[in-house]
């Protein structure tokens, strides 16, 4: 299963989702879906407009974890 730690990132940079879509010009449902963990695909170009804001690598805002751990962290 993939992980999308985007929530845990906006708490750390105390930004709601509009900030996100104000600062990446992305969707609010797009944001939503990765927020929630609710998406089933993913734009490159999306991911990278994220990485580029919260200054971080793909690796910190996806995770491949085990199958079957879900709200197991």
């Amino acid at each position: 299963m993939i992980r999308c730690h985007l929530a845990r990132l906006m708490g750390e940079h105390k930004m709601r989702i509009s900030d996100v879509m104000r600062e990446t010009g992305l969707s609010r449902t797009t944001i939503t879906l990765l927020y929630k963990e609710t998406a089933l695909k993913v734009d490159l170009d999306a991911l990278d407009k994220l990485c580029d804001l919260f200054n971080c690598n793909i690796q910190e805002l996806l995770e491949k974890s085990p199958a079957g751990s879900v709200g197991n962290e």
